[in-house]
């Protein structure tokens, strides 16, 4: 019998199909989701599912257990710190790329000279402004140079640096490469095509005693498609077996199907609101405190979780991952819900009647979005929410072309403020702030090797980005998963599935 969610999907024409049973008999695993990794390369896209993919097809010289959080062998079977600025790894020998090109330390050299290389185009070469160089000791040890004192540098080395193949990259360049590349990771690509289509087998000469450890299921295919209806369609439609980051009002809905199920998970992520306070043209409203303040009290942030969220979100007033290291809650300034305040405050910075201001939104609800324009409109202040795809609202933030950013940011689901705090407030191209302050209490705890004073020196920065109202956090956010029946798969909060750990029940 058709159940009620698929009837009503089918009413909204959101569902072409009943349910079909999941690709067990096949060996295959059916993958939807909505971002399209325009290219594969895993340095060149900002995408999640990019990052995603990348731990399948590739792997690093680490690996970080989800489970405990422990770092655990991978392309490195030891490490140890030479000095403040040195790490020494052992590597594993007997590993080859998919191609059967054998790894050596030459492999780890070639990364990182692509990575640390200004002209290599990368899409986030902030993530390794710490890395100065690799020389390779002998063939299975290498050694990587920091710029200065990191301690995070091993886990930004198990979250966001793949190793390339050296010989096969460097024939084919960055373009050749993205249309056949190749790892060394629990899965290969086999197939892309223009429908985007990514096609995945299981690596049968991968290592053991590694982290990951070998693949399960023998085939993923991913279908990228084109929006959350389409996402839906494929699940309940029988066309997908796991889906994820779909509307959380459908979750309790999905979870009482009979061929398909619902999960979901605390994750790393937190949706904020940036103020342009340094980039914008000159006389913008933005750049008066009270102003900053006014918006910030305007925003009633518990409602419209209540409504809109469907699950555990919480109202945070730091701007990171409780966590992640140095994310310190009691840092921060609290802004409550006070629309009389937020007048006031506008009133005294000279805007009693308001203002007009763009409100740049990627990877946030269309409903979160329409809250924040009302609760700002009863103020006083005319915002027009510009929803974009992740890539143009990018540019749109990085050239101070905007008002306000509302966004979701991961870390790339690194637990240290290292990879959060620096993002937005280190004074790079995504930091519309600019307060010296602020960056170099950011510098400060991301080279202090001490714990304590690391933490010390991020709730410097924490409290001072709350007291002058550059952004507003504003919810925790969970990770919501469609997922067969028949599959087993374990969300974590680092928000990073693993398909080669899921399988067949």
């Amino acid at each position: 019998m058709r159940s009620l969610l698929a009837t009503v999907m089918l009413g909204l024409g959101l569902v072409s199909a009943l349910p079909a049973q999941a690709q067990k008999s096949a060996d295959t695993l059916r993958v939807a989701w909505r971002d399209r990794i325009a290219d594969v390369d895993p340095f060149y896209n900002t995408l999640r599912t990019g990052l995603v993919l990348s731990q399948q097809v590739w792997d690093g010289l680490v690996f970080r257990d989800p489970a405990t959080n422990a770092l655990k062998p991978l392309l490195a079977t030891a490490w140890r710190w030479v000095d403040a600025t040195t790490l020494e790894f052992t590597l594993r020998p007997n590993v080859t790329f998919h191609n059967g090109d054998k790894f050596t330390a030459a492999d780890v050299v070639y990364t990182v000279g692509v990575v640390t290389d200004p002209q290599s185009g990368i899409a986030v070469p902030s993530q390794f402004d710490w890395l100065a160089g690799a020389e390779a000791v002998d063939p299975l040890t290498v050694r990587l140079k920091l710029w200065r004192p990191f301690p995070a540098a091993l886990d930004y080395l198990a979250a966001v640096l793949p190793i390339y193949p050296q010989a096969y990259r460097s024939r084919l360049g960055h373009a050749g490469f993205s249309r056949a590349p190749i790892g060394t990771g629990p899965y290969r690509v086999v197939r892309q095509d223009p429908q985007g289509q990514i096609e995945l087998e299981r690596n049968a000469s991968y290592y053991d005693g590694g982290g990951k450890g070998r693949a399960s299921i023998g085939h993923v295919s991913i279908l990228q498609v084109a929006d959350a209806t389409a996402e839906i369609d494929a699940l309940l439609g029988g066309q997908a077996d796991w889906i994820w980051q779909f509307n959380p009002e459908l979750y309790d809905a999905i979870a009482r199907e009979a061929a398909v199920t619902a999960q979901r998970q605390d994750s790393l992520r937190i949706a904020q609101m940036t103020f342009n306070v340094a980039r914008g043209p000159a006389g913008s409203p933005l750049t008066d405190l009270r102003v900053r303040q006014a918006i910030s009290h305007a925003i009633n942030r518990q409602a419209f979780i209540r409504q809109f969220s469907r699950n555990p979100a919480k109202v945070p007033d730091v701007p990171c991952a409780l966590a992640q290291f140095g994310c310190d809650p009691t840092a921060a300034k609290h802004y409550d819900y006070d629309p009389d305040k937020a007048r006031g405050l506008l009133a005294a910075a000279g805007f009693a009647k308001g203002f007009d201001v763009d409100v740049v939104s990627t990877g946030i609800s269309l409903a979160w979005g329409t809250a924040i324009q009302d609760d700002l409109m009863a103020v006083g202040i005319r915002a027009r929410i510009v929803n974009l795809p992740p890539d143009a609202a990018l540019a749109r933030m990085e050239a101070g072309d905007l008002g306000l950013f509302l966004s979701a940011f991961g870390a790339s689901s690194i637990a240290d403020v290292a990879a959060t705090l620096p993002y937005f407030f280190g004074g790079g191209p995504d930091d519309m702030a600019r307060d010296a302050l602020v960056e170099a209490a950011i510098h400060e705890g991301g080279a202090t090797p001490d714990p304590q004073a690391r933490k010390l020196a991020y709730a410097r920065a924490l409290r001072r980005i709350s007291e002058q109202a550059y952004t507003l956090p504003l919810a925790t956010l969970q990770t919501v998963y469609g997922v067969a029946r028949n599959l087993d798969f374990k969300p974590y909060p680092d928000e990073m599935p693993r398909f080669f750990w899921m399988k067949w029940k």
